[in-house]
């Protein structure tokens, strides 16, 4: 726990959920409000994930708590907090989702897929110790590739998707969540990273040309260090 938390924000973190939700049920203002705190990463990535729009997430999830929050008299513990609200938050994010546009039919992206071959994309991203700003930036854009690539999946892939490789919920707990099979999700996920690898073939063809820079930062630490071991004074950098 936090330094400096009042002495009821620390008795409340010590609550299950299930003594939150009786908190909760007597208006309690702080039960609410450590509802949220916890949940609240995962059923703003699940909207995120559905929607593709940030406010339209925020904004499902909003409306997800106050239905839910309103309704608590119904929720009976057959299941996790957090499944019912992952669950309240999905229909709110596909509502809207309908609203907007139609929806392109799953038999017809499985189709595509059992004409296509693709393997399972590999794309590391963890590093390790300090970082330099150009890998930083690098680091930056890729972020925002696979961002775009992820806004870019089908809806039914990339909900599973959001759950099982950002969220890394487990394959049982994905499958609950989303009211269908284990081996149903795995397909999905196993589709959705064809199609990411798919879509970052083709977003990084065009710049591999640009692979492993050596300017900026590290250019310049190199061409130092070899000037020192010469015994030769470095002039001045340009800015």
């Amino acid at each position: 726990m936090q330094p400096g938390k009042p002495a009821h924000q620390k008795n409340l973190d010590s609550l299950t959920d299930s003594g939150l939700v009786e908190l909760a049920r007597e208006g309690h203002a702080g039960a609410f409000r450590m509802i949220m705190q916890r949940h609240n990463r995962r059923l703003y990535r699940v909207a995120r994930g559905i929607l593709r729009d940030e406010s339209e997430a925020e904004d499902a999830v909003q409306e997800a708590y106050v239905r839910a929050f309103t309704h608590l008299a119904g929720f009976r513990g057959d299941a996790k907090l957090s499944t019912w609200l992952t669950r309240i938050v999905m229909n709110e994010a596909m509502g809207r989702l309908r609203r907007q546009r139609p929806t392109v039919e799953l038999t017809v992206l499985d189709a595509i897929h059992e004409q296509r071959g693709a393997e399972i994309i590999q794309f590391p991203l963890s590093g390790t110790g300090a970082e330099d700003p150009e890998r930083a930036a690098a680091r930056c854009e890729i972020r925002h590739l696979l961002e775009r690539a992820v806004d870019d999946l089908p809806e039914a892939y990339r909900v599973v998707f959001v759950m099982r490789a950002l969220e890394e919920m487990s394959v049982a707990e994905t499958a609950s969540y989303l009211n269908m099979k284990a081996e149903t999700v795995k397909t999905r996920l196993h589709r959705a990273r064809c199609l990411l690898r798919a879509r970052l073939d083709a977003e990084l063809a065009s710049t591999l040309t640009e692979a492993f820079p050596f300017a900026g930062t590290r250019c310049a630490r190199i061409a130092d260090a070899v000037l020192a071991r010469l015994g030769l004074q470095a002039p001045p950098r340009s800015e």
